[in-house]
């Protein structure tokens, strides 16, 4: 699916709501939480700390998902296009800044 249909439907759910979308400072706490929430389940699945008893495993794409909803909030709230700034993104740091950068599978 497309960036532009993911922000839009997430644009079309936040205008059913009169509070809108969040200040930009209050999305970044927002996303601060998620991907700390994140942070939490990875390193219960694949670091030393376990998870205390009686707590129950997260699905780790449900707490990806949290993560990105709250990005599409920020890019929605300041109007950036997502598509645009990924295809950007691609073009200018991954195939030319950074295309050296790693050694290449042969």
């Amino acid at each position: 699916m497309p960036l532009k249909e993911i922000q839009k439907q997430v644009d079309d759910w936040v205008k059913r709501y009169k509070i809108g979308y969040f200040k930009p400072y209050e999305i970044l706490a927002h996303l601060t939480q998620e991907v700390g929430e994140l942070a939490r389940e990875i390193s219960h699945l694949h670091g030393v700390e376990k998870k205390k008893y009686g707590q129950g495993a997260k699905d780790l794409g449900d707490e990806i998902v949290d993560v990105i909803l709250a990005l599409v909030c920020l890019a929605n709230s300041k109007d950036i296009d997502l598509d645009k700034a990924f295809k950007k993104m691609m073009k200018e740091k991954l195939n030319k800044r950074d295309k050296n950068r790693w050694e290449k599978k042969k």
